[in-house]
């Protein structure tokens, strides 16, 4: 199952960056998230892990699988039968910085899980990437 979200950021890149991959301050402007944990120290990089808790759903441990500064970060969190990785994704446009962020589920509840959580999976991407642009934008 995947889903995902976009919006456009009338900001650089860089700057969408410096607040997208400062996680522990997600709680501050995305309802999405109650709080974040970083379990390693220093900055974000694979194999760094945070603990994540979000309304109406299990804490979750993160570790970050893909990172590539200024364009994208990906996280796995797993459980028994599925595999979640999240996807923030930034690219420079002529009109700001697209973002897209979206999730992967995978393994053989992912599809169940999928389908039970569609709505608040997809209510919470577009929250996140609303928030981010009211961040990145005041």
């Amino acid at each position: 199952m995947r889903f995902a979200a976009s919006v456009t950021i009338d900001a650089p890149a860089e700057r969408v960056w410096e607040i997208y991959s400062d996680v522990e301050r997600w709680p501050e402007w995305t309802g999405t998230v109650t709080s974040v944990e970083r379990l390693d120290p220093g900055q974000l990089r694979i194999g760094a892990r945070t603990r994540i808790r979000q309304p109406r759903l299990p804490t979750a441990i993160w570790t970050v699988t893909e990172w590539v500064p200024n364009e994208y970060f990906a996280w796995t969190s797993t459980a028994p039968g599925i595999k979640t990785t999240g996807g923030h994704r930034l690219e420079s446009t002529p009109a700001g910085t697209l973002v897209t962020a979206s999730i992967d589920q995978l393994g053989p509840l992912g599809p169940i899980l999928g389908l039970a959580y569609r709505k608040l999976t997809n209510r919470y991407l577009s929250l996140e990437t609303q928030g981010l642009r009211t961040r990145c934008t005041t």
